[in-house]
């Protein structure tokens, strides 16, 4: 007798769909169950209004926790930017797969990269964090262009390039990734140029915590450095007291792989690394004010240490005026 399939409960997005599926083979083979995908709407799908309208953080979760609560599915995939850095009780997050690229990409009229487009150029973003970056990048090396904010799916917002409307747009090189779409991209944005958002590029795999024989088998697909990367970069979000729409960069990453990463050279030997690097970065929209500062140390090897570094850097931040860029407060 064929075991019962696993409910996995994901996003109806064309991304989300996607890295779930991805999942989905992953536990598959893992638990040697079938695994269905059960497609939930979110208030984020629905709502047009700007995600740092909506609160930002987990408008996109929300509906799929409830999904989780109810017991309509087993276990849910979350982009793990999308995730409040408050993690309820009743709820575990039982494995961070191995991390796509965390950087920014853009696509570009005419292939420019951004050091290229006219005077005048108009980005399109969605995201204060991007903007705050690129303004500041800008103003630094006397460019010329104008942030415009932009919701909507991926194909909406390359949409926006091909009619015309827009010169360029910044996305997350993972989505793109995933949704085999990386072959569009005209510019990677190096981390020194843009810090992505906390945890981006990372999904959480997330189940009730009293379902202990499925926690087991979801614990296989975790990669323990990605998840004390992603804990070090969101306890810092949540020590700047920031929702996921505020104007916050963070990155933890390991110095002497980073660049043949950003090369794209998969053979970095992760064996001989020892020290993680964590950057932070918060910003006023308009890219005049930034406070941007990095720490390095021994890769956390618990849960604790990786919180306490994204709170030491955070505490340097706010030292440095950082609060005062945080914008409206989510609550």
């Amino acid at each position: 007798m064929t075991e019962k399939a696993l409910r996995l409960g994901t996003r109806r997005s064309k991304l989300a769909m996607a890295q779930s599926g991805q999942v989905a083979d992953a536990v598959s083979q893992v638990t040697g169950r079938p695994v269905e995908l059960v497609e939930i709407t979110t208030y984020g799908d629905v709502s047009r209004e700007h995600l740092a309208q909506i609160g930002g953080t987990g408008v996109f979760v929300a509906a799929l926790r409830e999904a989780l609560a109810r017991g309509e599915v087993d276990f849910a995939v979350h982009s793990l930017k999308d995730l409040p850095t408050t993690q309820p009780d009743e709820l575990v997050v039982a494995a961070i797969p191995v991390r796509e690229d965390p950087r920014d990409v853009m696509v570009t009229r005419d292939a420019l990269k951004l050091n290229d487009l006219p005077r005048g150029a108009r980005i399109g973003t969605g995201s204060p964090r991007r903007m705050a970056q690129l303004n500041a990048y800008a103003r630094s090396h006397g460019l010329d262009f104008e942030t415009v904010p932009i919701r909507g799916n991926v194909d909406t917002r390359i949409g926006y390039v091909h009619q015309g409307e827009l010169d360029a747009v910044v996305l997350a090189a993972a989505g793109l990734n995933r949704v085999g779409r990386s072959d569009e991209v005209t510019d990677f944005l190096s981390v020194d140029t843009i810090l992505p958002a906390p945890g981006q590029g990372a999904l959480a795999v997330e189940t009730t915590a009293d379902n202990a024989e499925l926690i087991a088998a979801l614990a296989e697909l975790d990669d323990p450095f990605t998840r004390v990367a992603v804990t070090a970069e969101r306890s810092l979000l949540a020590a700047l007291e920031a929702g996921c729409s505020a104007p916050v960069g963070a990155l933890a990453d390991l110095p002497p792989l980073s660049a043949p990463l950003e090369r794209g050279d998969p053979q970095a030997d992760g064996q001989s690394v020892k020290e993680m690097r964590l950057r932070g970065v918060v910003g006023s929209t308009d890219g005049a004010t930034l406070v941007q500062l990095s720490t390095t140390g021994p890769v956390p090897e618990t849960h604790e240490a990786a919180m306490a570094l994204g709170r030491e850097l955070a505490t340097e931040m706010l030292a440095q005026g950082a609060a005062g860029l945080m914008g409206e407060r989510a609550h």
